[in-house]
């Protein structure tokens, strides 16, 4: 299999996460609860295929190392710690966010949520800028 299409794909479905995420946001916050339900499991699922995708691709291929010098390498690795750092709190946080809204405990939902959605839409976010200076700088 051509890897190649992987890092292009797995930013295309961070992107596309990203997306579905503010739609969400802005569907509850105009009380369209079924519509943010069923945006925000589009969002799990496109979070779920880039996972699948980004270990697929590392588990084959295995680092890619940034070429870039100057103030461009630091700004890297600046977003690039705090983007892995938050990542790994991403999955356990969605669990427990969808755990609540599934037995409709809708008070610990919201709360969970205030911290779940500005932490998966950073990764998510940060996910597309890692691509694009990784390999279009």
């Amino acid at each position: 299999m051509d890897l190649s299409v992987f890092p292009p794909l797995n930013a295309t479905l961070n992107a596309t996460s990203t997306v579905l995420l503010l739609i969400g946001y802005a569907l509850i916050k105009t009380g369209r609860k079924t519509a943010h339900r069923n945006v925000m499991l589009a969002a799990c699922a496109t979070s779920t295929l880039f996972l699948a995708g980004y270990l697929y691709y590392h588990a084959h291929h295995g680092v890619t190392r940034f070429a870039g010098q100057g103030w461009v390498r630091q700004t890297y690795f600046t977003v690039l710690t705090t983007h892995t750092i938050l990542a790994v709190a991403v999955p356990p946080l969605v669990i427990m966010t969808l755990l609540f809204a599934a037995r409709a405990d809708w008070p610990r939902h919201r709360r969970w949520a205030r911290v779940t959605f500005p932490i998966w839409l950073y990764v998510s976010f940060t996910g597309v800028v890692i691509y694009w200076m990784l390999y279009r700088l």
